[in-house]
């Protein structure tokens, strides 16, 4: 990524936090706000720490739970992103997560381990999570635990580009390992954001660099976060009609969208969708990138050329 003024990298919400800005004078400035934000969303939304309101809701299954506006909002835009997907982005599969080893920030994760016996059966209790906006509270299906990595860091992407861009009256670049936002007059030319299989190596695998000058950016993969269990290769991203991994058909889906949230809900429904995911993108008006597991890239709905 590029801009006129940066804030360096810091760690955030399991990755590496980025904050650019037009005028390099308001680069802290903007850091210090985004901070802010990401603070409230990793104690609002967490599923590894142990102070989080999620782990609390989760842990009170069955009863209805006052929550903080910022959960609330957090679990009523993942439910959002369960509807557009039609169930494939659910956020009601952190039990079945666990099941697979995905219990702690990813980077305690073992690697490897002992086989697993987990049997293949439809997720989805999404649709009855019931919300209450007059009371702020949410109340789950007994049994049921929330995941909200598909959606909360993207939305924090795009909270924290807005608040930071009406803060500092510059334009400013929020991003939150492969999810970017961006608020405010971008810089003449737009931003630069190199998309790429991993944020955190940037160099390797099929690159490109793209422009945004609004809205938002998000890339899923299926080859950073993985581990081992007997002879399994697991990753993130679940098939909630298997309770699986997805079939790695795509290795990487980049969507650009008018927020990072819609990008990033996109992206992962890409990569369970499958070969289906070229159609379901367009019809859905996103443009998008997409990469097969041999490096064939794919393009979709007006992605730019190289």
């Amino acid at each position: 990524m590029s801009g006129s003024g940066i804030s360096a990298g810091f760690p955030a919400l399991g990755t590496t936090a980025v904050v650019l800005t037009v005028d390099p004078a308001l680069a802290e400035a903007a850091r210090a706000t985004v901070e802010l934000e990401i603070a409230d969303i990793d104690l609002a939304c967490s599923r590894f720490r142990p102070d989080s309101e999620l782990l609390a809701l989760n842990a009170a299954a069955g009863r209805r739970v006052e929550v903080s506006t910022t959960l609330f909002a957090a679990v009523e835009e993942a439910l959002r992103g369960a509807r557009l997907t039609d169930g494939r982005v659910d956020p009601t599969i952190g039990s079945r997560l666990s099941e697979l080893g995905y219990d702690r920030d990813f980077a305690s994760v073992p690697p490897d381990g002992p086989a697993l016996q987990i049997s293949v059966h439809r997720l989805g209790e999404w649709d009855q999570v019931a919300l209450d906006p007059v009371h702020w509270s949410i109340e789950l299906p007994a049994g049921v635990e929330l995941d909200l990595g598909a959606t909360a860091k993207a939305l924090c992407a795009d909270r924290a580009a807005r608040t930071a861009a009406a803060v500092t009256g510059t334009g400013v670049l929020v991003g939150l390992g492969g999810d970017i936002s961006v608020a405010g007059d971008p810089p003449e030319g737009g931003w630069v954001v190199r998309v790429c299989d991993d944020h955190a190596a940037p160099d390797e695998g099929p690159t490109e660099d793209v422009e945004i000058s609004s809205g938002g950016l998000a890339t899923s993969s299926t080859t950073v976060r993985r581990w081992t269990r007997g002879t399994e290769h697991l990753h993130h991203v679940l098939d909630p009609e298997t309770g699986q991994p997805a079939p790695v058909w795509w290795r990487t889906a980049t969507v650009a969208a008018a927020s990072c949230l819609d990008a990033n809900i996109a992206t992962t429904a890409a990569l369970i969708l499958g070969p289906a995911a070229p159609q379901w993108l367009a019809e859905h008006g996103f443009p998008a990138r997409l990469v097969r597991a041999d490096g064939t890239i794919v393009t979709v709905g007006g992605w730019p050329e190289p």
